[in-house]
């Protein structure tokens, strides 16, 4: 972080540190390094860095920009696939944060994250959260910007990500990969007319005009089943079990006019021509296990097999959502009373997970042997055929560094004789000698 000053980079590191350290769920923060000598100074250090002024959420979310420009060309062949997606994150008891938003309802307070994650389109393979973004009472917190914003609605935030991404010059032309909740003709349009690439998952019941007619989804699934354009693309794992995916593709125009949330008809905009990518899980039987229609602006020289593969691999987003609330860091267990403090906290968090996918994703010798390593030093129980999870790698690198710091203020054979010291087994207690007891017999006179 080139802007920070020496001392605050130096906290910025530490912090980094202290988040690899997976909390239990009843954690209030984080766990302290060796270095600091009391879990509480820790804390409080922590909470300063936080909520210092002269620290923004885009400093803190320089470094995870920086990684993310030298992954790009290395790990990514054509394209840098951005998958965005939202999550809740729920506060229930928390009354101590009084910005935050209804959820589901009036009942469910806590905050809204929106996330894009930068993945290979080579491997898929998590790389770096590229933007985060917090919504609460007070509008919306995002790594984007110095102050908060007013918050609009779920779709109307897409835009100004996508050009945020592309202004970060990453080497290769993004392509967004959402879930149905973008299924938007308007926003279709005005993607295409800012010449953004995107593969969304499309709504079942859509209509659209294909070969010249009016025709609803299901019948285009229909007449490609007939037409015998279904062709197996591979094997997937559909909840463990083994199955096959097959895929078609058909060129789609969608004309109608749009539609705001509300159902008031907007003036109609001008037709655009996308894929449509059918894709279809069956199992040996043949029974058809799950479907995906998804709509893309791609080129051509991008098959329908490997669209139907990333989106598959947008699951990556859901990983790192687990990374953060339930498998790892305990998101909905944070103590900071704002969201201006959760965001920066969320965003040094982050940098924790992108190391761990960095050791994930190495395939030298000797990133095999340290992911080993990890998962010893973690004391977690994995599948042989796993060989090793994200949380784990979380665990064992915090055991790590710890141990490093260790071993460079101690010498080892010192560590050995202060073990063996204090453990050694105890001497064995002295023999008791037998004591003489006096007769309570009475003397005779």
């Amino acid at each position: 972080m080139p802007n920070l000053e020496p001392r605050l980079q130096r906290r910025y590191d530490q912090l980094v540190h202290e988040h690899i350290a997976p909390l239990q769920g009843v954690a209030a923060g984080l766990r302290a390094v060796p270095a600091l000598t009391r879990s509480f100074a820790s804390t409080q250090a922590a909470w300063r860095f936080w909520t210092n002024p002269s620290i923004t959420l885009p400093d803190l979310a320089r470094p995870l920009i920086d990684v993310a420009r030298d992954a790009v060309p290395v790990e990514c062949l054509d394209f840098a696939l951005v998958v965005i997606d939202w999550s809740q994150l729920h506060y229930h008891k928390h009354t101590r944060k009084l910005d935050r938003v209804s959820l589901t309802n009036t009942k469910d307070p806590g905050y809204e994250l929106l996330t894009a994650l930068l993945i290979s389109d080579s491997t898929g393979q998590p790389i770096a959260p590229l933007c985060q973004d917090l919504r609460a009472a007070d509008g919306i917190h995002s790594t984007r910007f110095d102050k908060p914003r007013r918050a609009v609605t779920k779709l109307d935030r897409l835009g100004p990500v996508m050009r945020y991404v592309h202004e970060q010059q990453l080497g290769k032309p993004a392509v967004f990969i959402i879930d149905r909740e973008a299924d938007s003709v308007a926003h279709y349009r005005r993607w295409v007319r800012q010449g953004r690439l995107f593969l969304i998952r499309a709504d079942d019941n859509r209509r659209v005009l294909h070969a010249g007619k009016s025709r609803l989804f299901p019948e285009i699934v229909q007449q490609l089943r007939q037409d015998g354009a279904f062709h197996g693309s591979r094997e997937v794992l559909y909840h463990g079990a083994k199955a096959r995916q097959s895929v078609a593709e058909a060129v789609v125009i969608l004309d109608r006019p749009a539609k705001c949330q509300q159902g008031t008809i907007i003036k109609p905009g001008r037709a655009v021509s996308l894929r449509l990518v059918v894709a279809q899980v069956h199992n040996a039987d043949g029974e058809l296990l799950a479907q995906w229609l998804l709509l893309t602006n791609l080129p051509a020289s991008v098959s329908a097999e490997q669209v139907a593969l990333w989106y598959y691999w947008r699951w990556q987003i859901e990983t790192y959502f687990k990374l953060l609330k339930g498998a790892g860091l305990h998101l909905e267990q944070w103590q900071q009373e704002t969201a201006s403090a959760l965001a920066r906290r969320l965003t040094v968090a982050a940098m924790a997970c992108v190391l761990v996918w960095r050791v994930a994703r190495n395939e030298s010798p000797e990133g095999e042997t340290l992911r080993a390593l990890l998962t010893r030093l973690s004391g977690r129980q994995i599948k042989r055929s796993v060989g090793f999870t994200e949380p784990a790698l979380l665990s064992g690198l915090y055991v790590l560094l710890n141990t490093l710091e260790i071993i460079e203020q101690y010498d080892v054979q010192e560590l050995r004789r202060l073990v063996e010291a204090v453990l050694q087994p105890a001497p064995e207690p002295l023999p008791r000698r037998p004591h003489k007891h006096r007769s309570t017999k009475p003397e005779s006179g």
